[in-house]
């Protein structure tokens, strides 16, 4: 498979709250095709994009998969009677190691297959994508060099070419952690907002970042990622031993 790809349209399936981001973004530089069962009539689409069947958004050239990962499974079968030869599936899950193996097994071996992660999310996007982290992992084929190539120069994104493995290893902990705690916090509320201090103002921008994501993304990252529960039991386990510490002698 060539790594000089062009694509003149994109298949988008999935419009939840990433799936616009996506949109937002994509339909700019590609025409977009949308397809999601959920998809009111009427719902206000980006410049440039257009609710259509499934089979023309999974005709296009590159077709991503904006779902969670529960759902991915049965998406690659309904997509696969309508994949072109030489098309690209990409994914945009939180996990990597999951998709992959659900797109290696249920896609068929004419298209080429990429992972990515955008390590930002609607929140984090609001200031604009620029200079953003995206993780690009290839998985069949070398259509990720092309991919890389155009969302550094045409969305300005910094990329990081990785393995599903090396993604998920680190991801457990960057992503595992930070949801963690922000869930932990927002049980905890009301919390203070009058006498405050800066480093927790920042916990609170980080918490407030992923506080209100979908139940599927945060499954995902502490549920479907298999590093996930041992840097969990780590750090519980160090927070209680600082406890026992600051408790003092029995």
């Amino acid at each position: 498979m060539s790594c000089h790809l062009t694509f003149s349209s994109f298949g988008l399936l999935g419009f939840g709250a990433f799936g616009r981001l996506i949109a937002a973004h994509l339909a700019p530089h590609l025409p977009c095709l949308i397809h999601d069962p959920a998809l009111p009539d009427g719902t206000a689409l980006p410049p440039g994009a257009t609710a259509t069947s499934l089979a023309e958004a999974a005709g296009c050239d590159l077709v991503i998969l904006a779902m969670p990962v529960a759902e991915m499974a049965a998406a690659c079968r309904a997509v696969t009677p309508h994949l072109r030869p030489g098309a690209v599936v990409a994914d945009v899950g939180s996990v990597k190691l999951a998709p992959a193996a659900i797109m290696q097994a249920h896609l068929p071996s004419h298209v080429a297959l990429v992972g990515t992660h955008p390590l930002f999310g609607p929140q984090s996007a609001k200031g604009g994508i620029g200079g953003r982290k995206i993780a690009v992992c290839p998985i069949r084929g070398k259509a990720h060099l092309p991919i890389a190539a155009f969302l550094r120069a045409r969305l300005g994104l910094r990329v990081i070419l990785t393995t599903p493995e090396a993604h998920d290893r680190e991801a457990a902990t960057v992503q595992g952690l930070t949801h963690l705690i922000a869930q932990a916090l927002t049980r905890m509320g009301p919390l203070p907002s009058r006498m405050t201090t800066a480093s927790f103002d920042l916990l609170m921008q980080a918490a407030e970042m992923v506080r209100q994501d979908p139940p599927g993304v945060l499954a995902a990252i502490e549920s479907a990622n298999p590093f996930a529960a041992p840097v969990r039991t780590e750090f519980l386990t160090l927070v209680a031993e600082l406890d026992h510490g600051f408790s003092g002698p029995d």
